[in-house]
C-alpha cells in the first residue's frame, strides 16, 4: 500500500504558487526528504521544464517509488538515497533545492548538516526553498504552532519548530542570503535563500 500524507494534498497548491515563479528559470531541483513522494509527482508534473530529483532515507524510498509508478512524468527521476549527514551527497548537478516539513522533524545537528550540504551543492545563484512552520524572535506565530511543537517534542524531544533566525544564520554561514519569506496557509512559511556569486 502506498504511504499517504493528507498535508501534502492540502499544501501542494499554495507551495506550487510560490515555487513555480521562483524556479521558472531553473533546470534541476533536488527535493530533500520527499517522504511519500506525493510532492515530487505533483510538482514534477506541473513544472515540466525541471528535472526533479526526489530523495530520502532508505526506509522511505519504496513508498516514493510506489507513487511514481502511477505515472510519473519523464522529468521526475528515481528517488535518490540521501541522508543529509553523509559527507558526500550522491546528487547530480542541480541549481535549486526544495524541502518541505523537514526542519522540525530533523534533529538540530541534521538541520545544520542539511544547510551545509545545500551550500556545497548549489552553484552561485542557486536557490534553496524551505517550507514549514517557523518561529520568529523565539516566539510561536500561532497557538496551533505552539500545540504542534508540544506534540513534536512529546514524540521526539529533539524535534521542534525551528527559529527563523537560527536557520538564516546557517544559510548565511553557507554563503546564502534570504531572497523571500512567503506567508503560507495554516501558519506555515516558504523561505527562499540564494547562493552568493562571490
Amino acid at each position: 500500500m502506498k504511504p499517504y500524507s493528507e498535508s501534502c494534498d492540502q499544501n501542494r497548491e499554495p507551495i506550487l504558487g510560490v515555487i513555480a515563479p521562483l524556479f521558472a528559470d531553473r533546470s534541476g531541483v533536488l527535493e530533500i526528504g520527499s517522504g511519500t513522494g506525493q510532492h515530487a509527482l505533483y510538482f514534477g508534473g506541473r513544472l515540466p521544464h525541471l528535472t526533479w530529483h526526489p530523495s530520502d532515507r532508505e526506509e522511505n524510498l519504496r513508498g516514493i517509488r510506489l507513487w511514481l509508478a502511477e505515472g510519473a512524468p519523464p522529468n521526475v527521476r528515481d528517488p535518490l538515497l540521501l541522508d543529509v549527514t553523509q559527507a558526500v551527497w550522491p546528487v547530480p548537478v542541480v541549481d535549486a533545492v526544495f524541502s518541505a516539513n523537514t526542519a522540525h522533524i530533523m534533529h538540530w545537528p541534521m538541520v545544520r548538516r542539511m544547510f551545509e550540504g545545500v551550500a556545497r551543492l548549489l552553484p552561485p545563484g542557486g536557490l534553496f526553498a524551505l517550507y514549514g512552520p517557523f518561529n520568529y524572535g523565539g516566539a510561536y506565530t500561532s497557538e496551533s504552532n505552539a500545540r504542534f511543537d508540544l506534540w513534536l517534542k512529546q514524540r521526539d524531544p529533539d524535534s521542534a519548530i525551528r527559529d527563523f533566525e537560527a536557520l538564516d544564520e546557517l544559510a548565511r554561514a553557507g554563503g546564502m542570503a534570504l531572497l523571500h519569506d512567503h506567508p503560507m496557509p495554516a501558519n506555515n512559511r516558504t523561505l527562499c535563500w540564494v547562493k552568493g556569486r562571490g
